[in-house]
């Protein structure tokens, strides 16, 4: 019997862990005194827009919405917030965005997304979105402010574009690695193409054997994320160029460190 109750008052006190871990209370928050009184596009508990920013943003989303029908609402919060409260308060629906700045987790930036917004912009839009201009990097380099705005720039353009796959604009470390996997594309297709027999120019059985890997870093991961970005041809010549300088230099690395090696087994010569 003793054993019972102690299983029983066991099962309790872990039901009841649980219940404190997996029910977050922040998450049933509610607290409508800390919104204003008049209507406005902006809340700013946190303090990351100035009076002007904020003014000219307020105007902005209100002509925004007047003129497209898409509503964008922003908040920002740090000890305290309102939570279930924005939702009556802004009467959000499948037409509306809320965008959370909260620098109190790894990334400034959360999103609410109306089901409208899914039609035009996939869920893999938003995890990009919230990457790109929430990471600390870039809040530390352009502001909670810059983040912010720049964040809703990019949702404005996507929307009067009709939809967007990918967020618009290349970032530099977005280029950079592109530049990378163009540079090392061409190295392989370099290495592969080096003769392995006298008189031979390019080997094309071993640059076709291996195209599919050079293809793939050059082409998916060196053009193509820049091309659903920016129609900027400068990023998409470097690359080009990047790719080319890897087939050069590594054909003629290779050729002069392997080729006379590949000659005298093709000559019968050890």
């Amino acid at each position: 019997m003793k054993k019972n109750q102690a299983q029983k008052v066991f099962l309790v006190l872990i039901a009841s862990i649980l219940s404190l871990i997996i029910c977050n209370p922040t998450i049933a928050l509610n607290n409508p005194e800390l919104l204003p009184e008049t209507q406005t596009p902006v809340i700013d508990l946190a303090r990351a827009l100035t009076e002007n920013q904020k003014a000219k943003l307020e105007s902005s989303l209100n002509e925004y919405e007047k003129e497209t029908g898409w509503k964008i609402r922003v908040l920002s919060q740090y000890e305290n917030t309102p939570g279930l409260a924005v939702k009556e308060y802004w009467g959000l629906d499948e037409r509306s965005l809320l965008i959370v700045a909260d620098p109190r987790g790894g990334n400034l930036l959360n999103f609410n997304v109306g089901d409208a917004y899914f039609a035009l912009m996939p869920r893999i839009f938003w995890v990009e979105l919230q990457t790109r201009f929430g990471n600390q990097y870039y809040v530390r380099d352009n502001g909670e402010d810059g983040a912010i705005i720049d964040t809703i720039s990019a949702v404005e353009v996507c929307l009067d574009k009709g939809g967007c796959q990918v967020v618009p604009g290349l970032a530099n470390e977005q280029w950079v690695w592109t530049f990378s996997a163009s540079i090392l594309g061409g190295l392989i297709a370099g290495f592969a193409a080096f003769p392995r027999k006298e008189g031979q120019l390019i080997a094309w059985g071993w640059l076709l054997l291996v195209s599919p890997l050079w293809l793939m870093l050059f082409g998916l991961f060196g053009i193509t994320p820049v091309i659903t970005r920016t129609s900027d041809l400068i990023p998409i010549l470097r690359n080009s160029l990047g790719f080319i300088g890897g087939i050069i230099s590594a054909y003629l690395i290779a050729q002069s460190t392997f080729g006379k090696k590949f000659y005298q087994n093709e000559n019968g010569q050890l």
